[in-house]
């Protein structure tokens, strides 16, 4: 076998630069082309763009003075999670055993559970060794804090053991958390088996209502205007998520590959059966924890990635309730009008006839509107091929959703007359795309590029719509204390939050200036500022 030998040393400054912002692990290879060093990254860019800082040999120590000098290449790979990628840093490591990693040369980094239902009393204990014993194990799991809170509620929810051995012991017979739905006094081994079986099919992912019916109670607690619980709630089903959430097993050739936006682009037009690779390409979420906030989220990928410039947020305004199809049916008639809006001003602006031409025969044409004969979407599509604007109908729409978002979003095209943009819908749970017309979903190779892309422009909306959601809920919680103000009846609480945008802002105000606002006067505003004070 003849040894690869890299003449060249690559430019790694520039390299850097094709990098996505994204999760995942990158490999350093030197001129023999063997790994060297294994690492992972919550943003590639950023954190492999610091090696190659001018300032970081000049400050690095003696080791990675000597990782810098040896590096001649690296390569990188993309995954879903944080979590991910610091399981396939372990896998990668285990396999090249790369001479400057010191981490992950053994199995101590990621928990198991392991519960041996051989036992008389089974009891749910962590482990960092899978032995070949009988025991059952779940896992490994990569965020030990999630576990942990896991095998709390566990043992709360179906009162299972934890830790320890043997018997349940004196105080652990008299302790609440295992008195679930009776105490372990009142019951015999056998019918604390049937206990073990419930837990062992939760921690399986095999009995997902119980999420279902936390993010009830979260909602619940919402409507109430207990967000301290709301918020506790959260946090607990987020941890179960992640717990619950299947790792990838990372084999040979299961590893993700890196991401090309050109080829991701052609396997989606393929996919779809698009007449060109979609260009630009618009993707809707909506967010809502109770019918006081429901949020909508449009994110833009220009060339398959990110057009940040380009994001819009909305706050649903005309449906009552939680529904996430007439929400869906809302923003999307939002956008569109407000696209087909700003079309016609350009047209009317002399945009139009402006940029008509001549016909066959060299006679000039008028594109106007009143002699035009098209509909609002040939129009509007018409002129970003003649002339780009910042605004235009984008080559591709994803709603985040299935048959039922993605049926409200088609009805809104339909009535402004938008029937030949491209849209489809991405349901989460299997990644099914549905597409207008077509009774069964299309499913594609999770190694996909196509697929990959259309995660990542999805996973941008929801995460784009949870922030303002969380912006939102946290301008909530802060209005609220103003609730609690003598003399602050709810018609001044807006008055006073119309007037100075915040809570937060209103401490900074001076008492003149709150006794400026119409219908405050001097005494309120003593008294509002004194209480923002003491709080």
């Amino acid at each position: 076998m003849s040894t690869v030998v890299h003449k060249e040393k690559t430019d790694l400054q520039k390299k850097v630069h094709e990098l996505p912002h994204k999760p995942g692990v990158y490999l350093m290879r030197d001129r023999l082309h063997r790994v060297i060093y294994v690492g992972k990254a919550r943003d590639l860019r950023k954190r492999v763009g610091q090696y190659f800082m001018p300032s970081r040999k000049m400050r690095a120590d003696i080791k990675t003075r000597a990782l810098l000098d040896s590096v001649w290449d690296f390569e990188f790979h993309t995954v879903k999670s944080e979590p991910e990628a610091l399981l396939l840093e372990g896998r990668l490591i285990k396999e090249y055993r790369p001479k400057y990693n010191v981490s992950f040369r053994d199995d101590k980094r990621f928990l198991l559970v392991k519960v041996d239902e051989q036992e008389q009393w089974p009891r749910f204990r962590f482990a960092r060794i899978k032995k070949d014993d009988n025991a059952r194990y779940f896992g490994p799991y990569a965020n030990a804090g999630a576990l942990r809170e896991t095998i709390n509620f566990m043992r709360k929810k179906f009162g299972v053991l934890t830790f320890g051995r043997g018997e349940p012991s004196e105080k652990e017979l008299k302790y609440s958390s295992y008195q679930v739905p009776s105490r372990l006094s009142d019951i015999n081994a056998e019918q604390y088996q049937e206990r073990v079986k419930e837990a062992c099919a939760f921690l399986a992912g095999e009995t997902p209502e119980l999420i279902g019916q936390l993010e009830n109670e979260m909602r619940a607690a919402a409507v109430k205007l207990d967000f301290e619980r709301a918020a506790q709630l959260r946090t607990m089903v987020d941890d179960l998520r992640q717990t619950m959430k299947p790792m990838r097993r990372f084999t040979r050739h299961s590893l993700p590959g890196a991401i090309d936006p050109v080829a991701d682009l052609n396997g989606l037009k393929d996919a779809l059966q698009l007449a060109a690779p979609p260009s630009v390409m618009e993707c809707f979420d909506i967010s809502n924890i109770s019918s006081t906030h429901i949020v909508a989220s449009m994110v833009s990928f220009k060339d398959g990635v990110s057009d940040r410039s380009n994001y819009r947020r909305y706050r649903i305004k005309t449906v009552a309730g939680q529904d996430d199809f007439a929400s869906m049916a809302e923003v999307v008639r939002r956008r569109y009008a407000r696209v087909l809006l700003e079309v016609g001003e350009r047209a009317e602006g002399g945009g139009m006839r402006a940029e008509g031409g001549s016909d066959s025969a060299g006679a000039v044409v008028d594109y106007s509107p009143e002699f035009s004969q098209e509909n609002a979407g040939e129009t509007a599509q018409r002129l970003s091929r003649i002339s780009p604007a910042p605004v235009r109908i984008p080559d591709l729409i994803i709603v985040d959703g299935g048959k039922g978002q993605l049926g409200s979003a088609c009805r809104e095209l339909q009535r402004l007359g938008l029937h030949e943009v491209p849209i489809i819908g991405l349901a989460k749970e299997f990644e099914e795309i549905y597409r207008p017309g077509r009774p069964l979903p299309l499913l594609l190779p999770e190694d996909s590029g196509a697929l990959r892309l259309l995660q990542r422009i999805r996973d941008e909306a929801h995460r784009f719509a949870n922030g303002y959601h969380q912006l939102l809920m946290k301008r909530r919680i802060a209005e609220s204390i103003l609730d609690d103000c003598p003399g602050v009846s709810e018609n001044r609480k807006q008055i006073l939050l119309s007037q100075f945008g915040s809570v937060a802002r209103l401490r900074k105000a001076t008492v003149d200036e709150i006794a400026a606002t119409e219908g405050i006067g001097r005494k309120l505003a003593e008294q509002v500022a004194a209480f923002l004070a003491a709080r």
